[in-house]
């Protein structure tokens, strides 16, 4: 494993993926808290790239500038979370040092998906939502995870503002989703509460 992590710029296809949480052990293993479902992405890449966090998270955050470009060693499961070896914590003080600093990675380095009804959340983001009668309910601004399944946050125009409506992302609602056309058909009513 290459020991310096080098200065670099994000991708432009780059996602945030989490963030360190704080050091694992003593040989510069770090705790990872992947966002959403992003655990498979990031235990599959070989380079992450690091960013300090940001207010209010950056109190005393003073361990790099910038963005970094790490090789990623070894990357598991534990307990809730990922612990994993890069080439930016080499002890336990290092590790310990980028507490806080916002993980990022390309999305062409996202494994594929081997199931045609599962898809990324931010492949889902910025797609325009109709619904049955080709009624334009408005564009995913979100996703969220409520336990049970997710649910899709969507923006649409009311007078001169903006609202948001919620569509539970499951079969019993979504007919399709079409990334390539960036359309989602939903079996839902814009007076549906």
């Amino acid at each position: 494993m290459n020991t310096q992590p080098t200065p670099a710029e994000l991708p432009d296809d780059a996602v945030e993926m989490g963030r360190i949480s704080g050091a694992w052990g003593i040989k510069g293993w770090i705790k990872v808290h992947a966002f959403s479902a992003g655990s498979d992405a990031l235990m599959a890449a070989r380079t992450w790239y690091l960013q300090p966090p940001v207010p209010p998270f950056d109190r005393g955050f003073k361990a790099f500038a910038g963005t970094l470009a790490v090789e990623v060693a070894e990357v598991k499961p534990h307990a809730d979370t990922l612990v994993a070896l890069c080439a930016a914590s080499t002890d336990r003080t290092a590790a310990e040092g980028l507490k806080g600093a916002r993980i990022f990675m390309s999305r062409s380095e996202f494994p594929a998906t081997t199931d045609p009804d599962e898809y990324y959340w931010v492949d889902l983001l910025g797609l325009r939502v109709t619904n049955r009668e080709g009624l334009d309910l408005g564009v995913v601004k979100d996703l969220m995870a409520t336990g049970a399944h997710s649910v899709l946050v969507i923006e649409y125009p009311q007078g001169e503002a903006t609202a948001e409506r919620m569509i539970p992302f499951v079969a019993a609602y979504v007919d399709s989703v079409d990334t390539t056309a960036r359309l989602i058909r939903v079996d839902w009513q814009p007076d549906y509460e």
